[in-house]
């Protein structure tokens, strides 16, 4: 298959539509604030950021912590002049001077120990000298942690030292190998000091606009001097969108985190509460979206209603849209296709090599190393947010050779997408054959359903949801692990499906919406119908068999992977259109939730990122009658080409201020957290959701 064309639906097996009612003319995200999500929690509530400010009463509670840490500290202040000329014996002059100078900020600090910096010591190619430092520290410094990292060159190494956060003469708790840290530097695990009454996690609203969940994080995370890790979420949302979500992070006082948004700019967080538990993926029923289509042109308003009316009552083909397979011009799914039969090599040159409609900057990275080899000169050129491409490098720098290990370094959340993308590609193809062979409006002999009543004790086969093969830490593309609105991820682990009999013909007890398609692996089964021979023969093409594997590498072979069932077809939930008018492209045609709270009298507006765009602009006296809107949802994969987001955000500028008359249909609809909304815009459109298709309407 091609790899230098942009993607098209087609490529893969995006091919079908259920209505054949006539599509229309509409823009989809033409500014990305005409793409609002909420999500839907566990009990059904749509999440919303009401409150920039901490409750009075976490305030109080705030300054009592200050208070806590800033008496012990008082009462627990000693010399360490003896133990510093002791180091200074072992280490050094400069050392020890580093390390007077550390003590002295520690001492002084009042705030938080994470606004404490922390020290690198001389390089040492001593392994023995080394760990007589890391000793050293253990038994007179407890309050400090130590850990290595690279040297200046290959035979040295560095050893860091810092504020353990556990806090000030803490007997050294959070002294951990790093492989008990889980890769951290340094825990990041919170204040010390936690009143036993609250919970031990802060949760909050995350409203973002035009960035995704883990950008976001991380920002925040750093201006908290915390990893972006430490946080926890039930789901990444879109970055072309204006989204909010719950998060949570361990003990972190919500005054700390109110306090930054002045400073962030396109984020705001509020609602803050403690809770016990930290947040986990797939914690979240779904999504509320709300997407305003504009330039929308058809040959009759009842063309629209017709196409409005059908969604809602016949639902959409529950494909996985194009944000699944990435938006680059290599997808995952054939990097996962090439993992799947062990050739790692060429996996590694499909991630690293140049590839069409990137920047500059990252093309000339490429083309850098594929033509010198050299991963130094390659890293210092590369973006950080090339995560995959950097994992890979810094791999083959320390294990030249090694393709297999280049892949695994790649995070976890971000490789998995790989496979998970082949998985995903095969379904698309088969519900596509289920469409073109049966239709969708009945039930057949030999399809798979979800169990109801008595079933479920007859030739059933349990499932778990689609992040079911141990990896349910999938950031990347994580709002794929619930499939239906209103049931629990919970209770959805133990959802069982049947083959469908000749007696369940006969009795009508299923519909077409219980049919279900399975992602492969070895404790899904295949229908009985003409469906599953198109797994096998579009594997086959690719030369992988669906029941072997060629290599004993667990997490990239199906056969190890558990598979799972996902739903065909898909009906909206608590829908809503409109059609508006408009005579401004540049103006909202529905309200965020920080222009809610700005209208109750909020100071806190989301600074501009860039001056003149006119995106941020919220006056929405140019259209037509505009009631609160609603909210909307799309499922998010990782942002392989930032190229594509910056050029369509840059057409907003010639699509702006048109003065004739424009009509735009504002929706909205919640949809569980596995499906894509843009495949229900595709149904209403009949067209294309791609990126590539979507600039050339504004052109």
């Amino acid at each position: 298959m091609e790899t230098s064309k942009a993607m098209e639906e087609s490529d893969v097996g995006i091919l079908c539509y259920i209505s054949q009612l006539p599509g229309f003319r509409g823009i989809l995200k033409q500014r990305y604030a005409d793409f609002i999500v909420n999500e839907v929690d566990t009990d059904g509530n749509v999440v919303h950021l009401t409150c920039l400010e901490p409750p009075p009463q976490m305030v109080e509670e705030t300054k009592e912590c200050e208070a806590k840490v800033s008496d012990e500290k008082m009462s627990e202040s000693k010399s360490y002049e003896a133990e510093i000329e002791l180091f200074r014996s072992l280490a050094g002059d400069s050392d020890a001077e580093k390390l007077e100078s550390l003590i002295s900020q520690v001492d002084s600090c009042t705030g938080s120990e994470d606004s404490v910096p922390h020290i690198v010591l001389s390089p040492d190619s001593d392994k023995t000298h080394r760990t007589a430092v890391h000793n050293f520290f253990k038994q007179n410094f407890k309050f400090l942690v130590t850990d290595t990292t690279d040297g200046p060159d290959a035979s040295s190494k560095c050893i860091r030292v810092r504020l353990d956060s556990g806090g000030h003469k803490n007997n050294g708790r959070n002294s951990k190998k790093r492989k008990e840290r889980g890769e951290k530097p340094f825990d990041s695990r919170g204040s010390s000091n936690w009143p036993e009454h609250l919970g031990k996690f802060l949760r909050f609203h995350l409203y973002k606009e035009n960035k995704d969940t883990q950008e976001a994080l991380g920002i925040i995370g750093k201006m908290l001097g915390i990893q972006s890790k430490s946080f926890g979420f039930a789901g990444t949302k879109d970055k072309r969108a204006v989204s909010t979500q719950r998060v949570t992070v361990f003990k972190q006082q919500a005054s700390r985190l109110a306090a930054l948004n002045d400073r962030l700019i396109g984020i705001k967080v509020g609602d803050f509460c403690h809770v016990k538990e930290g947040l986990l993926l797939g914690r979240l029923l779904g999504n509320r979206f709300t997407v305003t289509l504009r330039g929308v042109i058809a040959d009759s308003e009842d063309t629209i209603k017709a196409a409005a009316d059908s969604l809602g009552r016949h639902g959409f083909i529950n494909y996985f849209g194009l944000q699944r397979f990435g938006t680059g011009s290599v997808p995952t799914h054939l990097i996962g296709a090439t993992l799947l039969r062990g050739e790692w090599k060429t996996a590694v040159s499909m991630i690293l090599d140049p590839r069409e409609g990137e920047r500059d900057v990252i093309r000339k990275a490429r083309e850098y190393y594929k033509e010198s080899n050299d991963i130094e000169g390659t890293l210092r050129q590369l973006p950080r947010h090339l995560v995959a491409e950097r994992a890979v490098l810094q791999c083959l720098k320390k294990c030249p050779g090694d393709y297999l290990q280049a892949m695994k370094a790649i995070p976890r959340t971000l490789r998995m997408m790989y496979v998970h993308g082949y998985q995903s590609y095969l379904w698309n193809h088969a519900a596509s054959e289920r469409v073109q062979k049966y239709g969708f409006d009945q039930v057949l002999l030999g399809d798979l359903v979800y169990c109801k009543g008595d079933d479920s004790e007859k030739e059933t086969v349990g499932v778990n949801s689609e992040c079911n093969d141990d990896n349910c830490d999938d950031t990347y593309d994580c709002s794929h692990l619930d499939e239906t609105s209103g049931t629990d991820l919970l209770e959805r682990k133990n959802t069982l499906v049947k083959v469908v009999t000749v007696e369940d013909m006969s009795t009508g007890n299923y519909t077409v919406d219980d049919v279900v398609l399975p992602m492969p692996g070895s404790r899904v089964i295949f229908p009985t119908n003409e469906i599953a021979k198109v797994y096998h023969d579009l594997a086959k093409k690719d030369a992988i068999n669906l029941t072997e594997s060629v290599h004993r590498v667990k997490e990239f072979s199906i056969t190890s992977m558990t598979g799972s069932y996902r739903r065909v077809f898909q009906k909206p939930l608590d829908f809503e259109w409109e059609l508006l008018t408009y005579n401004d492209s540049n103006k909202p045609l529905a309200e965020t939730d920080l222009d809610k709270i700005s209208k109750t009298g909020s100071t806190n507006i989301i600074k501009q990122e860039e001056q003149g765009k006119g995106d941020e602009d919220n006056d929405l006296s140019d259209c037509t009658k505009l009631p609160v809107c609603s909210r909307n949802s799309i499922a998010l994969s990782s942002d392989t080409n930032e190229e594509s987001e910056r050029e369509v955000e840059s057409e907003q500028v010639s699509g702006s201020n048109w003065q004739e008359t424009q009509m735009a249909l504002k929706l909205s609809l919640t949809l569980p957290a596995s499906c894509y909304a843009t495949m229900a815009i595709r149904e209403l459109l009949k067209t294309s959701t791609s990126v590539a298709y979507h600039k050339t309407l504004n052109q």
